[in-house]
């Protein structure tokens, strides 16, 4: 996924009230502008770090700027748009990179599964298995070298989700949970328990019930983010 026009360089100031950050621009002045991410952002909100951001087209729009890259430590870029997941999953099917997904001629994106439940995609028309029920959550909080969690923060609406997909999978469907890697520097995924301890239960029993897992890592560049390999994603 190409950024439609190139990102603006700034330095972070603060992040605050979750959907809200400040930035200094280049020539000094500081700005508030979007932060679609809400969650804690551990590791990706230090002040002073490098970040990067996008303009938006409407003109009348009241913060026109939108919080897309950070710089984390040791120089890892780190994409902290959390709507740009989908994105990013959506074009990894298309790739192959998802071979889960091989058979199936039909991808429906944002679907209502269930009341007060809509899952990100939907994939029909295979010859031989039903419909699959497909649930992004994006990650970008690691803990050691190389392992990332998720969630970084308490997430009723993530254990909601996983316990939606297992209804899916007890009516015969296939119910799948991807989690979207925005930083290159992870080898596994695993369920945040110090943090968020009924999410980490919820999704072993998920597990235990048939809903399936994945994890892919994206290549963030300020042009682009690409995923472009898979890591296993160790729930034990």
């Amino acid at each position: 996924m190409r950024f439609e026009s190139p990102l603006t360089q700034v330095r972070l100031v603060r992040r605050y009230k979750r959907f809200l950050a400040d930035m200094e621009f280049p020539d000094g002045r500081v700005h508030t502008v979007h932060c679609p991410n809400t969650g804690a952002m551990l590791g990706c909100d230090r002040p002073g770090s490098r970040a990067w951001l996008s303009q938006a087209s409407n003109p009348v729009r009241k913060y026109p700027w939108t919080w897309e890259l950070v710089e984390a430590e040791d120089s890892v870029l780190v994409g902290i748009h959390t709507g740009r997941s989908n994105s990013l999953v959506g074009e990894a099917i298309d790739s192959g990179l998802l071979p889960h997904f091989k058979g199936y001629t039909q991808v429906r994106a944002e679907v209502v599964a269930a009341p007060g439940f809509r899952v990100d995609f939907v994939l029909s028309g295979h010859a031989s298995r039903p419909d699959c029920f497909l649930e992004v959550k994006n990650v970008t909080a690691t803990v050691n070298r190389g392992v990332a969690l998720f969630p970084d923060a308490i997430s009723e609406r993530a254990s909601r989700h996983l316990r939606e997909l297992t209804v899916k999978v007890q009516h015969g469907q296939r119910a799948m949970l991807c989690f979207c890697v925005q930083r290159d520097d992870v080898w596994e995924v695993r369920p945040a328990d110090s943090i968020d301890r009924i999410y980490g239960q919820t999704l072993r029993e998920a597990l235990q019930r048939g809903v399936e897992v994945s994890a892919c890592v994206a290549r963030v560049t300020p042009e682009e983010l690409v995923l472009y390999r898979r890591v296993p994603a160790n729930i034990e």
